[in-house]
């Protein structure tokens, strides 16, 4: 099969609506190296970079309350910084490059994906085009 490990993928086909932090950067923790009170981060198995995590809340309005937020996890040397909050809205939001999704069956015996990153930074602004206005089609017919 050609497809083997983490699946390669976009922001948009993830977070087609966006998404908006709602948590704090992390590290994640080790579980089979931490012991004794001792914290270990995790690394990443195929890069080794440390991982980290923040909480995300998808910004589609089809998904339940329960499926809105999720995990996001971030491979990078450095605790990575979430963007400046945007005056007038109550989340900040935020894009990532690098995405992969690994799909797993969780505990619950249900397909689940994980999600890992290279990056984290606010959503980049899309230029108005400068293309000049159409001339109006009649009424009930399409410009072309």
């Amino acid at each position: 099969m050609a497809l083997q490990g983490p699946i390669p993928v976009t922001f948009a086909m993830v977070f087609p609506h966006g998404c908006y932090i709602v948590g704090e950067v992390e590290p994640v923790k080790d579980f089979d190296a931490s012991a004794g009170g001792r914290f270990v981060q995790a690394r990443d198995k195929q890069t080794q970079e440390l991982v980290w995590q923040v909480a995300v809340m998808d910004g589609d309005p089809t998904l339940k309350p329960a499926q809105k937020t999720v995990a996001v996890k971030i491979l990078a040397p450095v605790q990575p910084v979430p963007p400046s909050p945007m005056p007038g809205l109550p989340f900040t939001p935020v894009e990532f490059d690098g995405l992969t999704v690994t799909p797993y069956v969780n505990a619950a015996g249900r397909l689940a994906y994980s999600i890992k990153v290279r990056e984290m930074h606010a959503p980049r602004q899309t230029a108005p085009t400068t293309q000049t206005a159409p001339s109006k089609a009649p009424a009930g017919k399409d410009a072309n």
